[in-house]
C-alpha cells in the first residue's frame, strides 16, 4: 500500500464532515440573507455565499479522496462510522432545510402567521423583521386584514327578553351553555372556552345595565404623570364582580404605565379622553343609555349626542347587525392573547378573553374571535386591546391565564376596563 493513501482517505473523511456541517448551514443562511434586509447585510451575504460554495467544493473533494484512498480500518468499525455519519447528516440537512422551507416556501401559512403575530406584539417584532424584508412584511400584512361591513349598528335589533332558564331543549350546545345558569346566580355565568390551539373564558352577563366602563385612578393625557391600573385594582375601585381589559393606550417605549388611552373614552356619560385613534378599523365600542352595544365610527361629541354612556375606541368590528366582517387570511393580527365584547339580540352581553403565548393556548386570531361570538349568538361584537393587557378577573382575582411579551405569567396596568357591577 502506498504510504500516501491512508492520509488521503483520512483527509477525505475530514472534508466530508466539514462539508456536511458547513454547506447546509451556510446555504440556509444565504437564503435567509436574500429574504431579510436587517439580519444579514449585503456584504455578509456575499461572504456567506462564497463560504457556502467553498464548503460544497470541500464536500465533493472529500468524497473523491475518500473513494480513491484506502484505509485499513476494521470493516465493522468502518460500517458503524458510516452509519453514524449518515444519520447525523440526514437529520442535520433535513432539519436545516425544513426550517428554511417553512420560512420561505411560497404561500407558506407559517410565514403569514409569524409575520402577523410578531408585528402585533410590543417586544418581538424582530421575529418577522429579522427573517423578512419590508416588502414581504407589508405584503403579508396587506393580505391578512379585516374588511368591516361598513354598517352602523341598528339598536332596534336588540330586544330585551328575560332569560329562560327552564328550557328542556336547546337549539345548539352554545345556547345550553348560556341558559344553564349557575345555581343562585342571576347576574353572570363563566364558561370555559377550549378550542383547537387556544383556551379562554367567556363571561355571560344576563343584565346589560350592569356592564360599565371603569377607568384607572391615574388616567390622563400626559405620559409622565398618568398611570394605568391592573384590572383587579380597577375592579376594586368600582366594587365590580367581573372585569376585563378594554381599550388601548399610548405605549411609545413599550414600557409605559398605561395611563394615556387611545381614542375616545366615555364613562358614566362623561367624556374622560378624546385622543387620536390607534386603529384604522373599528371605532366607538360602547353602550348607550338603553344598554345596547353600539359599534360606530363617531367623534366624541357625536357619541355623547347619541346617548353613549360608556365607551372606548378600538377595533376592528367583528360583527355588526348580525353580519360578520370579512376576515382575509387571519385578519392581520396573528395568534395572540385576545379580548372581545359582544351582545346578543336578547340583550345578553358576552365578555371574551383568550389566553395566549403558552403551551396549549398559543392565542386566537380574528377568525377565532368572530366564530366564538357567532356561536354564542352575538349580533354585534368587536375586538378589544389584546396581548399582555388581556385578562379577566372575578371578585378581584385573575381567573384567566395572562402572559406578557416575555411569556411570563403577568399582565399590565391599563387605562380602562369593562366591569360588571351588582
Amino acid at each position: 500500500m502506498n504510504k500516501n493513501e491512508l492520509p488521503k482517505r483520512k483527509l477525505g473523511r475530514l472534508f466530508i464532515i466539514i462539508g456536511i456541517i458547513l454547506f447546509p448551514l451556510l446555504s440556509s443562511l444565504y437564503i435567509v440573507s436574500v429574504n431579510s434586509n436587517r439580519l444579514i447585510n449585503d456584504t455578509l451575504s456575499l461572504i456567506i455565499l462564497i463560504l457556502a460554495c467553498y464548503s460544497f467544493v470541500m464536500l465533493v473533494t472529500g468524497v473523491f479522496f475518500y473513494k480513491t484512498g484506502t484505509d485499513k480500518i476494521n470493516k465493522r468499525l468502518k460500517k458503524s462510522l458510516r452509519i453514524t455519519l449518515s444519520i447525523f447528516a440526514f437529520f442535520y440537512i433535513v432539519g436545516g432545510y425544513s426550517i428554511v422551507t417553512i420560512l420561505y416556501f411560497p404561500g407558506s401559512k407559517f410565514k403569514d402567521w409569524l409575520i402577523t403575530t410578531a408585528m402585533t406584539t410590543m417586544n418581538h417584532q424582530y421575529f418577522a423583521t429579522w427573517f423578512y424584508d419590508d416588502y414581504d412584511v407589508n405584503k403579508v400584512l396587506a393580505n391578512n386584514v379585516v374588511i368591516e361591513t361598513g354598517e352602523e349598528t341598528n339598536p332596534d335589533l336588540i330586544n330585551f327578553t328575560e332569560p329562560n332558564f327552564n328550557q328542556v331543549t336547546y337549539k345548539t350546545e352554545y345556547e345550553r351553555d348560556i341558559f344553564t345558569k349557575d345555581e343562585g346566580n342571576d347576574l353572570y355565568k363563566i364558561i370555559d372556552i377550549s378550542r383547537d390551539g387556544f383556551k379562554g373564558k367567556l363571561a355571560i352577563i344576563y343584565d346589560p345595565s350592569k356592564v360599565k366602563l371603569g377607568v384607572s385612578k391615574g388616567i390622563g393625557d400626559e405620559l409622565q404623570s398618568s398611570y394605568g391600573q391592573f384590572i383587579t385594582e380597577i375592579s376594586s375601585r368600582y366594587n365590580a364582580v367581573i372585569a376585563i381589559n378594554a381599550g388601548g393606550f399610548y405605549d411609545p417605549d413599550w414600557n409605559s404605565t398605561g395611563g394615556v388611552p387611545h381614542g375616545v373614552v366615555i364613562s358614566n356619560g362623561k367624556l374622560i379622553a378624546n385622543n387620536s385613534r390607534a386603529n384604522n378599523s373599528g371605532g366607538i365600542i360602547g353602550f348607550n343609555k338603553d344598554n345596547k352595544l353600539i359599534l360606530s365610527r363617531m367623534t366624541a361629541s357625536q357619541a355623547l349626542a347619541a346617548g353613549i354612556r360608556d365607551a372606548v375606541d378600538f377595533g376592528p368590528f367583528l360583527i355588526v347587525n348580525g353580519n360578520p366582517s370579512f376576515v382575509k387570511g387571519n385578519g392581520g393580527w396573528g395568534d395572540a392573547p385576545r379580548t372581545a365584547i359582544g351582545q346578543r339580540a336578547d340583550g345578553i352581553v358576552l365578555l371574551l378573553v383568550i389566553d395566549g403565548r403558552q403551551a396549549g393556548s398559543i392565542g386566537a386570531d380574528m377568525n377565532d374571535l368572530t366564530q366564538i361570538m357567532l356561536d354564542y349568538g352575538a349580533i354585534n361584537a368587536a375586538n378589544l386591546d389584546g396581548g399582555t393587557s388581556t385578562a379577566m378577573s372575578l371578585n378581584g382575582q385573575i381567573i384567566s391565564n395572562p402572559r406578557n411579551g416575555n411569556f411570563q405569567a403577568k399582565t399590565r396596568p391599563v387605562p380602562n376596563a369593562w366591569i360588571v357591577v351588582e
